[in-house]
């Protein structure tokens, strides 16, 4: 098990000498306050350490007034601090409570931040930001939860997100947190990995177009002045948009696309894309629902609902695996005794399923019946 990450307050000792004094909890309160309004004569990257450290001061006070000092330091006090090599838990504060893109970028360029930081950053970074993760290898191989977590993230472009599970392939590196990496390298087999550039790429594009269609092709976006959500019309429907995509391009779209994208991933005649929709962490018990309900999906996928336990605690999942024809015989049985007495007649009396199930269904119904 990986040792907890040290998070802030640093320990007094650890702290620059001329700062004890003005951060030492046992201190008396008012001097904390003063520096917490910057009212000391500490200065430079020193004084980004004091606030931050502060920022975390039992005297909630002082905790607030640290944090508001902290944030109306000037850009030309924050930039150097940025990318300096501070402690990793300040560098790591700064993080999680700025959102400029241009110190953001500085902090993801500087080697004293933290692995776990930059993966943090990942989960949600913009395209640009992003994009500057992605470009650091030698960090990426250290660290392959970086290379998760921008794989997930829906703003990492799909030609980066070919261009990190190649690098990952290449190195060995196994991503167990992507359900279908095996799938996604076997896809890239034999195709041309694009060099990182400054432009998205018009493959980048038309992939990020799908994102947040539903089946019927409409896209809900959010106006970024006014926030009021708009509900637009795309010209393709999404199954024609998916139809026209290569396989590593529906892989992925399986694990950040939307519900509607999934349900038509699942369908998918290839069973690598089938899969990567079915075991995507995306995939919600009521979605599973409908899966198990379908006859258009393998064999295989149904046989994957049956044997996820978190999908077969809802009796709406049982029940449409048993009801489903094309679900294998030996699955359906497993759930036929948890079905109420008038599905089991329901059961009993269809002929879409097999003679096996009948016969299973009306063994219970006499049992129910006698009790």
């Amino acid at each position: 098990m990986n040792a907890p990450i040290q998070t802030l307050p640093l320990a007094l000792e650890e702290l620059p000498p001329a700062l004890k004094r003005f951060c030492d909890p046992n201190g008396p309160a008012p001097g904390r306050m003063m520096a917490a309004k910057g009212l000391v004569p500490v200065r430079g990257h020193d004084q980004i350490i004091m606030l931050a450290q502060l920022a975390h001061d039992e005297a909630r006070e002082v905790k607030d007034t640290a944090l508001a000092s902290l944030k109306a330091l000037p850009r030309n006090v924050l930039e150097p601090a940025c990318s300096a090599a501070l402690p990793f838990q300040v560098l790591d504060f700064l993080a999680s409570t700025f959102t400029n893109e241009a110190l953001l970028g500085l902090l993801i360029a500087n080697h004293a931040t933290g692995s776990h930081t930059v993966e943090r950053m990942a989960r949600t970074a913009s395209e640009m930001l992003a994009e500057r993760i992605a470009v650091n290898e030698a960090r990426l191989l250290q660290a392959p939860l970086i290379i998760e977590a921008l794989y997930k993230n829906k703003n990492t472009r799909m030609s980066t997100a070919d261009r990190l599970i190649d690098l990952a392939a290449r190195n060995g590196l196994e991503l167990s947190g992507i359900p279908a990496f095996k799938e996604h390298v076997e896809a890239l087999q034999g195709q041309l990995i694009p060099e990182p550039s400054e432009e998205p790429l018009p493959q980048d594009a038309a992939f990020n177009d799908t994102l947040e269609m539903d089946a019927d092709g409409e896209v809900i976006a959010r106006d970024k002045v006014t926030g009021e959500e708009e509900v637009t019309k795309q010209f393709k429907p999404l199954s024609m948009q998916i139809a026209d995509m290569s396989k590593a391009e529906k892989i992925r779209l399986a694990m950040v696309g939307s519900k509607g994208a999934r349900m038509l991933l699942v369908r998918d005649n290839n069973r690598q894309v089938a899969y990567a929709a079915i075991s995507s962490p995306q995939m919600t018990a009521p979605e599973a629902a409908d899966v198990a309900k379908s006859k258009e999906v393998s064999e295989e996928i149904l046989r994957y609902v049956g044997g996820k336990k978190d999908w077969i605690k809802s009796g709406e999942v049982k029940h449409n695996l048993v009801f489903n024809p094309k679900t294998p015989v030996g699955i359906s049985m497993r759930f036929i005794s948890h079905l109420r007495l008038d599905e089991l007649r329901a059961l009993a009396r269809s002929r879409n399923v097999a003679a096996q199930i009948r016969s299973m269904a009306n063994q219970w119904i006499n049992r129910r019946e006698k009790k």
